[in-house]
């Protein structure tokens, strides 16, 4: 791995890591924390919510659902709804179907390994991002102000998000289309939510570690925490079991199913930053449980804790390094305390953590099938967090 940290938090040895919560350096990290199974009375206990997402099918705002809930430790909640497409002859979906995340892939892939780098003091979040990728710094003096902290908070100056895939056609034309897509903004003074930051940050954490996003998470998160069923480009054998993102008439020609629906990361071969992680929801529930654990065993709860705070600028933002947390209005609802951080996906998924409450809510979909024009995820996501959260507080 390459050292891009300043002095003061220097690690000796590739392979060295920090035991969960001990201040010591160990070569062992603490086992992962699983939720133990407790959901034989959800349809009674959470059935509201589950209702919700029956309501949500009938109006096509996406064939079928997964849902994972834990609760103080416990899966109190695995259920699938709906088929993988409006057509009555569709498989049905179960809790053992993969689905396409997209942007969730921020941070259970791209963030949690800016946390373990963190951790190992091998990243500076205030290291420039040019210093790390000299393709970035281009002829804008702007860009050397943009740093890896800017990157993870959405605060770059970058745009949302660009059409690159419609002018490159491989990775690596990809790549130096996002390294010169031009700021829109003075880095640090706006928050923008940008797909072209966090493809940019994707490739930062990979020079850094000199290992692809995709060989490092399995290894260090998916692996450790048991997570069989999450990868980025999913084998053939997994094609069954995942539900269709698209009918892409305008730019694969094909129905996309168990490859990624994002056209960028599709031109990217699958694995990016922003986006490219298939998942269970049982899988991201035990992801979700391992960060209500204090990010053990991957990084410590002081290191979880600094990503996931809100930051203090720029002026009324809601994003943590990463991570993103409860607004007025939310897609998280209303009831999520101030501490919760979570993340949505465009396909129309997301996940939720709330430590306060000891709780995490997995909602993964399909919304973009066919044709991606549904909106009515944004009113189904708050009713169904209130309902499961209300169940949980009567």
């Amino acid at each position: 791995m390459r050292l891009y940290r300043a002095e003061g938090n220097v690690i000796n040895g590739q392979e060295t890591i920090f035991s969960g919560g001990s201040s010591s350096l160990n070569t062992k990290a603490t086992p992962a924390h699983f939720p133990a199974p407790a959901y034989q009375q959800q349809d009674s206990v959470v059935h509201a919510a589950f209702e919700v997402l029956e309501q949500a099918i009938a109006d096509h705002a996406f064939p079928c659902a997964s849902v994972a809930v834990t609760h103080n430790g416990s899966l109190v909640g695995l259920k699938a709804q709906g088929r993988f497409t409006y057509e009555p002859e569709s498989p049905e979906a179960t809790v053992a179907s993969i689905f396409d995340i997209a942007s969730v892939s921020k941070v259970i892939a791209t963030t949690t390994m800016a946390m373990i780098l963190y951790e190992r003091g091998l990243l500076d979040l205030e290291m420039q991002v040019a210093a790390i990728l000299p393709e970035f710094a281009g002829d804008d003096p702007r860009r050397r102000d943009v740093t890896v902290h800017l990157l993870l908070a959405h605060s770059s100056g970058l745009p949302a998000y660009e059409k690159l895939f419609l002018r490159a056609k491989t990775r690596e034309d990809l790549m130096r289309a996002a390294f010169a897509t031009p700021l829109v903004a003075e880095p640090g003074v706006k928050s923008a939510y940008s797909d072209i930051g966090f493809i940019i940050l994707g490739a930062a954490l990979e020079r850094i570690a000199d290992e692809s996003l995709d060989r490092f998470c399995q290894r260090e998160v998916f692996g450790p925490l048991g997570m069989a069923h999450t990868a980025f480009n999913p084998s053939p054998g997994w094609r069954t079991l995942i539900p269709p993102t698209a009918d892409d008439r305008d730019f694969r020609g094909r129905v996309i199913q168990g490859e990624v629906q994002d056209e960028n990361c599709s031109v990217l071969g699958g694995v990016a930053g922003h986006a490219g992680l298939f998942a269970t929801a049982q899988d991201i529930a035990v992801f979700a449980e391992a960060m209500l654990n204090g990010g053990r065993p991957m990084v410590r709860p002081e290191t979880l804790a600094f990503f996931t705070r809100r930051e203090p600028a720029p002026a009324g933002t809601s994003r943590a390094l990463g991570w993103d947390t409860p607004s007025s209005p939310s897609q998280s609802g209303k009831h999520f305390s101030a501490n919760a951080f979570g993340h949505l996906g465009y396909t129309g998924t997301s996940v939720w953590i709330d430590p306060e409450r000891r709780l995490s809510i997995t909602l993964l979909t399909n919304r973009t099938w066919p044709d991606r024009g549904s909106q009515k995820i944004k009113e189904v996501r708050p009713k169904f967090h209130d309902a499961v959260i209300e169940a949980f507080t009567r």
